[in-house]
């Protein structure tokens, strides 16, 4: 299958993320799924006038393109007109291209955020006009319009992440190799639901704290980051704790609260990403599923039975009281 990824505007950390694969090397493992890259910014070697080659090459049907990517937002400024980021030896925006290849591909994948709802690179006050290739945050239509479907008939798909977990990136395209993805198995903002049917939640190395609302209350604490540190682990939809960064590493493992980077929303907040807004004492961004007078319920009666071992260990950087050893009888 002929593959392209291509950057726009971004920082490259979807790149750096996914040559980390670690189901096998990134050679082996695109061997495996029986790839040629056309074009990557760090697995292929083409010059500057033999990519242009291959670009029009594919613009002619002269190429076959199964799967574009996109990793970073698409920069439309300044005035719609896209020149802010043009396509380097050429007279065309960046932005043209996109949508040209965009056309001509089976498969498109929006790589990371940026590329798929604007991102970081779209926050306010947003002077290159950055958007996501076929959702602007929230919003469908973008540069390409809500009705766009690849000449596989599927809209973009959204591999969202800040940056991309490269496990991700991978099971995708695997899907796709193999025809497995259709569009049953995509969420409503078109992200595969294999990972976005997930809370970062699930699996989260802290839950005992969570249970029980026995909270951190600085970086290096051991507790529940969710009422004081900023934590929306409990709403963000991803298998981060469930499909470790690395095979053993995730945000909250490490100590920061998860910041849902999957969101359409990420990069817009009006606040520090380390603190949790409230209401009174009520944080602003109860759990999934959860209604507030029962998250209220819940949390009293939890913080009233917190052993004193997790009230403890919650404020300290590590374990200062260890579970009690109880012995079974026999």
């Amino acid at each position: 299958m002929n593959i392209l990824w291509f950057q726009s505007g971004g920082c490259s950390g979807c790149t750096l993320s996914f040559l980390g694969l670690e189901e096998m090397d990134l050679i082996e493992w695109s061997r495996s799924m029986q790839l040629n890259w056309l074009w990557h910014p760090s697995l292929t070697e083409h010059s500057g006038s033999e990519t242009q080659a291959m670009l029009d090459a594919v613009l002619k049907d002269e190429i076959k393109l199964d799967i574009f990517c996109l990793e970073g937002s698409v920069i439309m400024g300044p005035k719609g007109s896209g020149r802010f980021h043009m396509l380097a030896g050429t007279e065309t925006p960046a932005k043209e291209l996109i949508e040209r290849l965009s056309e001509k591909a089976d498969y498109v994948l929006a790589v990371g955020t940026c590329a798929a709802f604007g991102g970081i690179t779209a926050s306010p006050p947003n002077t290159v006009e950055a958007t996501g290739l076929q959702y602007d945050q929230n919003f469908a239509g973008s540069l390409l319009p809500t009705n766009f479907k690849s000449r596989a008939g599927l809209p973009v798909i959204n591999i969202s992440g800040c940056p991309v977990h490269p496990g991700w990136v991978a099971e995708t395209i695997g899907l796709i190799r193999f025809q497995k993805l259709k569009t049953e198995h995509l969420d409503p903002y078109n992200r595969p639901r294999f990972y976005a049917d997930k809370l970062v939640h699930h699996g989260c190395s802290r839950n005992e704290y969570y249970e029980y609302k026995a909270s951190a209350v600085k970086p290096s604490d051991l507790g529940c980051m969710m009422e004081h540190m900023g934590c929306v682990g409990t709403v963000a939809h991803a298998d981060c704790n469930e499909r470790p960064w690395n095979g053993n590493g995730s945000c909250t493992k490490g100590g920061y609260p998860c910041v849902d980077c999957t969101s359409p929303d990420f990069g817009h907040l009006n606040h520090s990403y380390q603190e949790t807004p409230k209401i009174g004492n009520i944080p602003v961004g109860l759990p999934s599923d959860m209604p507030k007078a029962w998250f209220i319920a819940l949390s009293t009666l939890a913080k009233s039975a917190t052993p004193k071992r997790l009230k403890i260990n919650a404020i300290s950087e590590r374990i200062e009281i260890s579970p009690e050893i109880k012995r079974k009888k026999l």
